[in-house]
């Protein structure tokens, strides 16, 4: 059988309400400076969800002129009318996809775009712009956006982003509620290692959440929505006693993934190397975490991958501040990695992000790959009393210095989705 083929990093972006740009991105998660405010953008008099991760206020045609400056003329040109005239995630969507490949210098050569893919991780994505525009039809049809059909579905995201990348190979969608992201990852990995393609951009772009699904996730009590409206910041709590539920946050994320041999030959920089990522089912569509499939779809892929448990330095939690969710993963990692899980580093970027649904695996992939190449781990902060069953090192709201030679970065979604993806330094052999 020929030798599988290996598939690597070469570009990243971010787009949260930390920052949009890796470097100040990673400087806030290290400061531990929370993300998380009142909404602004958002009209919460009505729902018991007041507080979030806001991107409402993003200048995004000042975003689109910075980034016109760097690109080829003709895209440049192309750029400002497909962000006016898309929704706006959308508009996120498409930033974040030049924002990668500008990262990856891959517009400073030539790449054949028939084996570029496009994989959105994410779904139900433009759900206020589809929400405001049933409100419309129902006062007068004409009000409604004519093009509705069109810009209303999640391809559209696919679409816009092949569109201004160029990218003739696959495109699609991949949705698993938090667990999206790795699913996403999954397909691009795949992509390229059995169907050909030389790059895929896996991306999850901010949900355009309405007051309506936030309502309803407090309801179910998924969401901080009790003790922590008046002080936002100490809202997401991972590992901490007092942990009441997940912040939903506004933002978004991209990977470039390439085939390791093209990487090299275009003297690519190289940020890591993902070696697999695992999906399961706990067969049960209930919001309630499964410490047993958790546990089993970490161990499928570090079998899938030839990893030894002994291996891995960092997780990456998936973390959401929820009391059944943290222990679950915790208890979940002491199982699969024994007497191990005490020399592993862990730490929940969500404390200071806040939750960003959808997006949440690609944003902290980036994140926990960044820290990789500092040699350095951002706290998990909010950890005022830590859980007594949750006796592991996650970084409590310091800093840590750390070399990390392989990772796992965990998520898992609504609809007993599990998902696990392993990354490891390139310059491991």
């Amino acid at each position: 059988m020929p030798e599988e083929k290996r598939v690597v990093i070469t570009g990243m972006a971010v787009n949260t309400p930390l920052g949009d740009t890796l470097d100040v991105f990673m400087r806030n998660l290290f400061q531990g400076n929370s993300a998380i405010t009142a909404w602004k953008g958002i009209d919460a008099s009505k729902i018991a969800c007041k507080i979030g991760g806001d991107l409402s206020g993003y200048d995004v045609q000042g975003k689109v002129s910075l980034l016109q400056g760097q690109i080829p003329a003709d895209m440049a040109r192309f750029l400002p009318r497909l962000v006016r005239k898309s929704p706006w995630s959308a508009q996120f969507s498409i930033i974040l996809a030049v924002s990668a490949f500008l990262d990856g210098y891959l517009f400073d050569k030539s790449v054949n775009p028939e084996l570029v893919a496009v994989i959105i991780g994410s779904h139900n994505i433009n759900e206020l712009y589809v929400q405001n525009n049933l409100g419309r039809f129902a006062e007068d049809p004409d009000y409604a956006d004519a093009a509705l059909a069109v810009k209303g579905v999640d391809c559209d995201h696919a679409g816009c982003v092949a569109e201004i990348i160029n990218a003739q190979g696959p495109i699609y969608t991949n949705g698993g509620a938090c667990a999206s992201g790795n699913v996403a990852l999954r397909s691009a990995f795949n992509e390229i290692r059995y169907h050909g393609m030389n790059l895929a951009l896996v991306l999850s772009p901010p949900h355009d959440v309405s007051p309506a699904t936030l309502h309803s996730l407090a309801q179910v009590g998924a969401l901080s929505c009790v003790s922590f409206n008046d002080n936002p910041a100490r809202a997401s709590r991972p590992f901490d006693t007092a942990r009441e539920g997940f912040v939903f946050c506004q933002g978004g994320g991209a990977l470039v993934l390439e085939e390791l041999g093209h990487a090299l030959a275009r003297g690519a920089r190289i940020y890591a190397e993902v070696l697999g990522v695992a999906v399961n089912s706990s067969a049960s569509r209930t919001p309630n975490p499964s410490e047993k499939h958790e546990a089993r779809v970490m161990e499928s892929l570090l079998r899938n991958t030839g990893v030894q448990p002994e291996e891995i330095d960092y997780v990456s939690a998936h973390a959401t501040s929820t009391q059944l969710g943290d222990l679950a993963e915790i208890r979940a990692v002491k199982s699969v990695f024994g007497a191990h899980a005490r020399k592993l580093k862990i730490n929940a970027a969500k404390s200071i992000l806040g939750h960003c649904y959808c997006s949440a695996a690609v944003v902290e992939t980036v994140a926990a790959v960044l820290q990789m190449q500092a040699g350095r781990l951002h706290p998990s902060i909010n950890i005022e009393q830590l859980d007594s069953e949750i006796d592991l090192d996650v970084c409590a709201n310091h800093p840590v210095e750390h070399q990390v030679r392989c990772l796992m970065k965990n998520a898992f979604g609504f609809g007993g989705i599990n998902s696990a993806s392993l990354i490891r330094r390139f310059d491991d052999k």
